[in-house]
């Protein structure tokens, strides 16, 4: 055999070997290729996000966290009958100025002076029975029975609040009853009369120091009262010196404006505007201030008049402070009726001032 021919042969082994291992290789792909192409079918997609793990939207608050109103305040703080009295202050008889009290040489017993606003254990019932609970006034309230009448120039308690009436003429009266009420009554020879009744604390001390005050009040009004009149909260404080005057009603016409008083600004209480003014004045009947005859007056004046309702009175001294209005030490604040002239009465079935 030549080496040409072996060579020949050699050649065509390697070729048949070459198809022969070409065979086998793709008939093992084939095979095993179902596995391959098996291991990524395992996977059928099911291990891509079924969508299931994205957040449902549950978690998202459901809303149910907001307040559901029932923090609201009702209302049934306010105050339900006022301080206990130790003891009236009984009249020390004679003339008095018309601001008479503890700064004017009244020689009283003491009893309603300094109580620091310890607060009542009861309502304000008015001669139905009814009860002044929770800024709730019943304004249909009938007049109580009884009374005790008291004229001119003089001043005493009653139950646990304080009364005084003033005038500068004569004829007039006040009526005093075992609940918080009164009745005034002036004629054409009264002059300025004041008939007032409420809280008395002496030379006290800053209005903070007796927690909230509030009036409640219903009342109603006959004749006339003169070129002013005034009808709503009253009292003084000492150091500085004030007279101040929160206006609810009026025999005149309302509103108005305070005679000569800067106008210091506008204030909504009681679900009605008030505008605020201050003035000096020497007054027609001295101050409860001691050696003091020119003083500050204070003015808070309701844009609609009312006969019936609750005064915040701690509201109308905030009021006056944020205006640069500043009171001193609490003297007084009592339910006031003031007229200049006239005949008439008012009467009042509910009359309750309270500090708590």
């Amino acid at each position: 055999m030549t080496l040409s021919s072996v060579t020949s042969r050699v050649s065509s082994l390697t070729s048949v070997l070459v198809s022969a291992m070409a065979v086998l290789l793709a008939a093992g792909c084939s095979s095993g290729g179902g596995s391959a192409v098996g291991a990524g079918g395992s996977a059928s997609g099911g291990t891509t996000g079924s969508g299931g793990i994205t957040s449902t939207g549950g978690s998202i608050g459901s809303g149910g966290a907001p307040g559901n109103g029932g923090s609201t305040a009702k209302g049934g703080t306010t105050g339900t009958g006022g301080e206990t009295s130790s003891g009236g202050v009984t009249s020390s008889g004679g003339s008095l100025s018309r601001d008479a009290g503890p700064d004017s040489g009244s020689t009283g017993t003491g009893g309603i002076t300094g109580r620091d606003g310890s607060s009542g254990s009861g309502g304000a019932p008015d001669s139905s029975g009814s009860t002044t609970d929770g800024g709730t006034v019943n304004c249909s309230a009938e007049m109580p029975s009884g009374g005790t009448s008291h004229t001119g120039d003089s001043q005493g308690g009653s139950g646990s609040l304080a009364w005084n009436l003033w005038m500068n003429g004569s004829g007039g009266s006040l009526t005093t009853f075992a609940t918080p009420a009164f009745s005034a009554s002036w004629g054409p020879n009264s002059g300025d009369y004041l008939a007032r009744l409420g809280l008395e604390w002496g030379s006290g001390k800053a209005y903070t120091a007796y927690g909230t005050i509030t009036a409640q009040f219903a009342y109603k009004k006959t004749g006339t009262g003169g070129g002013y009149s005034y009808i709503g909260i009253y009292g003084w404080s000492t150091n500085p010196c004030v007279e101040y005057y929160i206006v609810d009603d009026s025999f005149n016409t309302m509103p108005f404006n305070a005679y000569g008083a800067t106008l210091k600004g506008t204030v909504s209480i009681d679900g009605e505007d008030y505008k605020l003014f201050s003035n000096t004045t020497s007054g027609t009947g001295g101050s409860r201030c001691s050696g003091v005859s020119s003083w500050s007056q204070f003015w808070s004046i309701r844009q609609k008049g009312r006969q019936c309702g609750q005064i915040s009175i701690t509201q109308h001294f905030d009021a006056w402070k944020n205006a640069g209005m500043t009171l001193g030490n609490m003297v007084e604040a009592k339910i006031l009726v003031e007229v200049g002239g006239g005949t008439g009465s008012v009467d009042f079935p509910i009359a309750n001032v309270t500090a708590q």
